[in-house]
């Protein structure tokens, strides 16, 4: 004989028939996503940009107007828009902080706060998400200027040298290459509206470079988190260099 139907909690914030403590999956994000969001905001309306020798913060490159000939405020603030943007309409940032931040939902099975007239992401502010593609062009752009200042760390005074910041810099501009060309807008760019590689234009080489994006794509989540972590770790390290409070070492 079936047994008694379970009974559904009534539809409420937190309402949920799940055993496991179903709110770790969200406080890491409340932890990491919001302390960086935190730290990257004081730097960059903190006015003064930092580097040391051929290292340069990644929150200020490329670096405009370091002398506030013409702007006034921090020169992070000029691009800001690109590197934010990016993130902040990514597929996997959406999920994590919707889910961290909004409460909508907080996790699988559990209810959300209740809301008339949802209407998703079809009106704004929400609406802007939608132009995620168009902040991956920008993020490309980023990405040049980093490889640039990774390429100028490992030259001191003219000549080849390692040093703590110059893995630093490139460990970083490596995982934050990772996190970009691992987005999902460029694997559907690669072949997502193509029914038939073997029918269109250069279909063989499309489907190779469809194929080995889907495969950065399943490791997208964890590029994201990696990436986050790396890039404040390098504005924080270049900026204790710059300020005395560290020594960079040389290996050569």
């Amino acid at each position: 004989m079936a047994g008694s139907p379970t009974l559904l909690p009534e539809s409420r914030l937190g309402s949920t028939l799940r055993r496991d403590a179903w709110w770790t999956e969200i406080l890491p994000v409340i932890i990491v996503l919001g302390g960086f969001g935190i730290y990257a905001t004081l730097r960059a309306f903190e006015g003064k940009y930092y580097d040391w020798g051929p290292y340069l913060s990644p929150f200020y490159s490329p670096l405009i107007d370091p002398e506030h000939r013409w702007w006034k405020f921090s020169p992070a603030l000029l691009i800001l828009a690109g590197p934010l943007g990016f993130r902040a309409t990514c597929y996997y940032y959406r999920k994590a902080y919707y889910r961290a931040f909004f409460l909508d939902p907080p996790a699988c099975s559990v209810g959300e706060p209740a809301r008339r007239n949802y209407r998703g992401e079809t009106s704004f502010p929400f609406i802007l998400q939608n132009v995620h593609r168009y902040f991956f062009y920008l993020a490309v752009l980023f990405i040049a200027f980093l490889w640039h200042d990774a390429i100028r760390s490992f030259f001191f005074d003219g000549h080849f040298g390692i040093g703590v910041g110059t893995l630093v810099l490139t460990i970083n501009v490596t995982l934050l290459s990772l996190y970009t060309f691992s987005c999902h807008s460029l694997r559907h760019l690669a072949g997502g509206k193509v029914d038939c590689f073997s029918c269109a234009t250069f279909g063989r080489s499309r489907f190779e470079a469809w194929s080995f994006l889907s495969f950065l794509n399943e490791h997208h989540m964890l590029f994201a988190w990696c990436s986050l972590v790396s890039v404040g770790f390098a504005d924080f390290y270049v900026r204790m260099v710059a300020c005395g409070a560290f020594r960079d070492l040389r290996f050569l």
